[in-house]
């Protein structure tokens, strides 16, 4: 990705901290907690979140648009580390994509031991080596040894329930925001946010800007579809 489009989405970060700054009272209808699937919604989160807002993406490792935002995403993070949470979901689309719930699998035994981000990291690194296998914990296993896993915890937490449930768990809270099945869709403070605004031309930014410093919006409007999600159907 070019300096233009991670300094398109600096700048949208920005936008949404004033929206968020303006009010005090916003209600996180993203929240985790308990959950029907029998696990917890999980709770990977980065950054120090100074500014009281958080970024919610929910992502599928298999999704070759949720690989494409990857770097630009982890490079913001690191810019505005102080300022706002960045969290991970899940969101496999297991209906396009193979070896998506296999990947999230991988993530969450990672998690287990305290290395989730390495293994999130690795998974959108080396997408192309493991979305095609057949016997994707084979190449998982590997990168379980080389960010420095009990490889035999891995793979029995890798076929447990309970990485199963916390799985199901974030699909089944991102089915209450009642957003079409896609990734990367992103919530900010419970917020949905439409993608395509990040690259809008600069005059419709300058218009949601002059929006922001007026009134805090109820929705987010979309603008021309600039880029693509992975949506679950075939």
């Amino acid at each position: 990705m070019d300096e233009r489009f991670l300094g398109v989405v600096g700048m949208i970060i920005i936008i949404f901290i004033a929206i968020f700054a303006i009010s005090q009272n916003s209600n996180n209808s993203s929240g985790g907690g308990n959950n029907s699937s029998g696990g917890q919604v999980t709770k990977h989160i980065e950054g120090k979140g100074q500014k009281g807002v958080t970024l919610i993406e929910y992502g599928d490792y298999e999704c070759p648009i949720c690989e494409a935002y990857y770097q630009p995403l982890k490079q913001v993070a690191a810019q505005y580390n102080n300022d706002i949470y960045f969290q991970f979901r899940n969101l496999p689309l297991t209906a396009i994509h193979q070896n998506a719930f296999a990947g999230a699998r991988a993530a969450e035994a990672a998690s287990l031991q305290g290395k989730f981000w390495q293994m999130h990291d690795k998974l959108y690194e080396n997408q192309n080596s493991w979305v095609s296998s057949s016997t994707p914990l084979d190449i998982f296993t590997q990168y379980a040894q080389q960010i420095g896993l009990n490889v035999s915890q891995f793979k029995n937490d890798y076929a447990s329930n309970a990485v199963n449930d916390s799985i199901n768990a974030d699909i089944s809270e991102f089915d209450k925001t009642h957003q079409e099945k896609a990734t990367p869709t992103f919530f900010l403070d419970g917020r949905y946010i439409a993608k395509p605004i990040w690259l809008t031309p600069k005059p419709a930014r300058l218009r949601l800007i002059r929006s922001a410093r007026s009134s805090r919006p109820k929705s987010i409007r979309k603008t021309p579809q600039l880029i693509s999600s992975c949506r679950n159907t075939k």
